[in-house]
């Protein structure tokens, strides 16, 4: 076997997969990938896009900034010798960010670091340069961008009432209810086009009242299906009256626009 033989590597032969594994290891060690300027002077790269390249230089420092509340948990450089690596940290007790200090001794050299921490792992490329470094380094992560889409996603969805499907103040709330029902409507509202009537949500599955268009001093009866607890009516009301029960056990709401 060539292993026996003391062969340097270079003198080793790779089968198809070692060579496929390299060759594809090598595509996502030298992809470009994006970097971009960040506050303070900081060289951002996103995480998991690339081996990320940092390039230092003697007599200067890097620093790498990890993710706040993120914890280190081993730092291996292929270059012990004539890289170090400091830690560091900033930012307040709950929230501190770990920063990696890295100082290579000359210039010209090429070496790999591996850093795992409590949230992912950093694969990072270390090169030394004479006079050029990059005094800042961080990461964006492409969690934090879907959270943030995440969380104005359900800012919008907030502000859009149930059954409208439109923001609220594309809405128009100015409607007066009187009577008394175990059934009376919570809300009632109008997008101009429909009217959309919300009732307790201990409604929902059981018989609706029945709702009549006041018009011309008659009551009518207008299109409306229930969608859970809400009755949406294609109308866009001015008075009407809901009403449940016969006799005595008649309920009754009256329904009329403001002003």
């Amino acid at each position: 076997m060539l292993a026996a033989t003391g062969l340097p590597a270079s003198a080793q032969q790779l089968n198809r997969n070692e060579v496929r594994g390299t060759q594809l290891s090598s595509e996502w060690q030298h992809r470009h990938g994006l970097v971009t300027r960040g506050p303070d002077g900081k060289v951002v790269f996103l995480y998991g896009e690339v081996q990320p390249s940092v390039v230092c230089s003697p007599l200067q420092v890097c620093d790498i900034e990890l993710q706040a509340g993120e914890i280190v948990r081993d730092v291996l450089v292929g270059d012990t010798v004539r890289w170090k690596v400091e830690p560091a940290t900033s930012g307040a007790p709950s929230g501190q960010a770990i920063h990696l200090i890295v100082k290579p001794s000359e210039p010209g050299l090429v070496t790999s670091m591996v850093v795992t921490t409590s949230r992912r792992t950093y694969h990072i490329q270390l090169k030394s340069d004479r006079t050029r470094y990059m005094a800042r380094v961080g990461f964006e992560y492409p969690e934090d961008v879907n959270a943030r889409f995440a969380e104005i996603n359900a800012r919008v969805e907030a502000s859009v009432v149930p059954g409208a499907g439109v923001p609220a103040d594309q809405l128009d709330f100015g409607f007066r209810v009187s009577g008394s029902a175990r059934w009376r409507p919570t809300r009632i509202y109008s997008d101009g086009m429909k009217t959309y009537i919300q009732f307790p949500s201990s409604l929902s599955g059981q018989d609706a009242p029945v709702l009549f268009v006041v018009s011309g001093g008659e009551n009518r009866i207008v299109n409306y299906r229930m969608t859970g607890s809400m009755m949406v009516v294609d109308y866009n009301l001015d008075r009407a009256i809901l009403v449940s029960g016969v006799g005595r056990q008649q309920q009754k709401i009256t329904i009329r626009r403001k002003g």
